[in-house]
């Protein structure tokens, strides 16, 4: 398989709206048409919205949207702006009484470079969606990684910018796969090829990497956390697969997080993956998209930090190390 930024899915779009003045945006995937799925929470400090209807045993089959967005649990009110865009195109879970999109979502708290009392609303999570389309994503400071921030082991302020990625992969056959990241993580960003720190704890002067993994074996408390920290992802595929099955997708993909960010799943982090399946292409066994997924996720979030832009005193990828990536 390839590796293409552009490589969109039908049937899936993603959107983006972004607040550049006040350091926080909001991320939409969607699935008008549904899109069968499942998701797995990792992290210690989830802030989620209706991740229980992806249980493998119960009703819904079929997804309609996933939310990712800034402003912690405040947040999570975009999703009502996804809701309402759906329905109005007569999108979602069918009743007697007209149709429910079945929207899922997860929060990142960026809080910290957000003091205002502009937070993600339905309004924005109405934007993203106009916004969307099926050839990948915006990288970066765009959506809800606007406000990402990555290493804080000892604060904020010897943190560094955190952004979204976004990665796919084709097989010859039309087998395709995409990983969508939102790196907001409270340990450091590591090459998952290489193992070399691209972001994260920086040294007291700023100027370097401290390294988190080696700082650990000084602690014994997690000092200078002060807000939740999260990776969410999504995983989209047009492999038949069930509900089950994604849900194991969802959990082999959190192997891209551990790969990719030390520490991760903390009791700090939200971390939270889904999975979508459109269906087109035909079954293909789930461990094998597993595999695939876990791959492109390590590369989404690599993508996302090598993206993203200096916000007031945090400095990104770009400003230590060039374009070296």
């Amino acid at each position: 398989m390839v590796f293409d930024e552009k490589d969109g899915i039908d049937g899936l779009r993603i959107g983006q709206a972004t607040d550049e003045e006040t350091n926080t945006g909001c991320t939409v995937v969607l699935a008008e048409n549904g899109a069968v799925a499942g998701v797995d929470v990792r992290g210690g400090a989830p802030g989620t919205h209706g991740t229980d209807a992806l249980r493998p045993e119960n009703l819904v089959e079929r997804l309609h949207g996933v939310v990712l967005t800034g402003g912690s649990a405040f947040g999570l009110s975009s999703v009502q702006g996804v809701m309402r865009y759906l329905r109005q195109r007569n999108c979602g879970f069918q009743t007697e009484y007209g149709v429910v999109p079945i929207v899922s979502g997860a929060v990142v708290f960026d809080l910290g470079l957000n003091k205002s009392a502009t937070l993600p609303d339905a309004d924005m999570g109405y934007r993203a969606c106009e916004n969307s389309s099926i050839t990948g994503a915006e990288q970066g400071c765009v959506g809800a990684g606007t406000g990402a921030t990555v290493g804080k082991l000892f604060g904020l302020e010897r943190a560094m910018k955190g952004g979204q990625g976004f990665a796919s992969l084709v097989s010859p056959n039309g087998l395709k796969l995409w990983a969508l990241a939102v790196v907001n993580a409270f340990g450091d960003i590591c090459n998952h090829e290489n193992g070399q720190l691209l972001a994260g704890v920086r040294t007291e002067d700023g100027q370097r990497l401290a390294n988190a993994a080696a700082s650990l074996t000084e602690l014994e408390v997690l000092r200078g956390f002060s807000a939740t920290n999260t990776v969410l992802g999504v995983v989209g595929t047009n492999a038949t697969l069930s509900k089950a099955e994604l849900t194991r997708v969802a959990q082999m993909a959190h192997d891209g997080i551990a790969r990719s960010v030390v520490p991760s799943h903390t009791l700090y982090d939200g971390d939270t993956i889904f999975a979508l399946s459109t269906g087109s292409y035909g079954r293909v066994e789930a461990s094998v998209i597993g595999a695939l997924a876990a791959h492109s996720m390590a590369q989404a979030i690599v993508s996302g930090i090598i993206h993203a832009h200096g916000v007031e005193n945090l400095p990104a990828y770009k400003d230590l190390f060039g374009n070296r990536a």
